[in-house]
């Protein structure tokens, strides 16, 4: 089979693999799409070794099944389905609470085992789920990080909100902004430094964009909330200067949200947590719930993830990741197909 390959730090090329071989609880998956990540981006240029060559990445997939192994009875040879980028290990006190997202012994398709930018890969079957069949492949593809946006909405279900900001117009920041748009309706405002990613959150319903390369974006915040403060930001770049900037744009009692892996850095003090009883959070990937979730988004037209993406054909992999790496102009987000 042809692959987009990692096989050195600095490196991609397409090239030929064997087709895998399955498990008696995988089956063998015909990819149809699969979304280039950001977090394979920032690896990839970074030469992380949270993903470590030989390897091929790609964790954002849909397909069709080729074949089953021998103890898969809820999928069938020609359903059309797609996958978490988790494969859980079904057993811990995490996977049977539904923290799926959370279990110490996962693996990531791309980072742990080789990922969908292939023509084919195996999946254990219980990452799986079938796909609406009004969404098509290419759309489906992007469940999982629609899913992230979709798990952000659960761990705040808590709060009372009036005024979101997102830190960041990137693919993670506008699956963001689509969740809390369709599942909590409320107004999203959402700030980054490149006007064609703001014109985009524009489009998909942001209340407000902030450019703030041009604008100052406390001033601009306080005008918007009324002096309020938010009632939740969420950083999808993941800075020290944007976690920081977010912490203090809440109104006392708020939550930041921590998702971008830009630095690993440590920048606030305790007092300006305890002292205004804000929450500070994590979130992680996305359960089969919330992925579920996310495919009744797209299916129901609540959430586009289509019109702003751009496609590439397996053969053209590279220039995907180069284009990516260096994205220009609308460019916010690629999928490679199998077409």
């Amino acid at each position: 089979m042809q692959a987009l390959f990692y096989p050195a730090f600095g490196k991609l090329e397409i090239s030929e693999h064997p087709v895998p071989g399955i498990k008696n609880d995988e089956v063998l998956l015909k990819v149809a799409a699969c979304g280039i990540c950001g977090s394979e981006l920032e690896t990839f240029a970074r030469q992380s070794e949270r993903r470590t060559p030989p390897l091929i990445m790609g964790h954002e997939f849909s397909g069709v099944i080729e074949e089953t192994g021998a103890d898969v009875s809820d999928f069938q040879k020609g359903e059309q389905v797609v996958s978490n980028s988790i494969v859980s290990c079904g057993h811990c006190s995490y996977c049977m609470s539904g923290l799926t997202n959370l279990c110490p012994n996962r693996q990531i398709f791309g980072m742990h085992r080789n990922g969908a930018f292939a023509e084919y890969v195996n999946v254990p079957a219980r990452s799986l789920m079938h796909k609406p069949g009004n969404v098509s492949f290419q759309a489906a593809s992007l469940a999982e990080p629609l899913g992230n946006g979709v798990h952000m909405v659960a761990l705040t279900r808590h709060l009372p909100l009036k005024n979101v900001l997102i830190i960041g117009a990137g693919p993670i920041g506008l699956m963001a902004q689509l969740a809390f748009q369709a599942l909590r309706e409320v107004r999203v405002m959402v700030s980054d430094l490149k006007e064609e990613r703001l014109e985009v959150a524009r489009k998909l319903g942001a209340s407000r964009v902030i450019n703030s390369a041009k604008e100052n974006l406390e001033t601009a915040i306080g005008e918007a909330a009324s002096g309020e403060g938010l009632d939740l930001v969420i950083d999808a770049v993941g800075m020290e200067a944007t976690s920081r900037q977010g912490l203090q744009l809440l109104r006392n009692g708020g939550a930041l949200v921590l998702i971008g892996l830009h630095q690993n850095a440590k920048p606030f003090q305790s007092y300006d947590i305890i002292l205004t009883q804000k929450q500070v959070m994590g979130t992680y990937a996305a359960t089969r719930e919330d992925m579920q979730t996310a495919l009744e988004l797209m299916s129901s037209g609540k959430a586009d993830v289509s019109s702003w993406v751009s496609y590439y054909p397996l053969r053209d992999g590279v220039k995907a990741f180069k284009d990516m790496l260096t994205p220009e102009g609308s460019r916010v987000k690629a999928v490679i197909t199998m077409d």
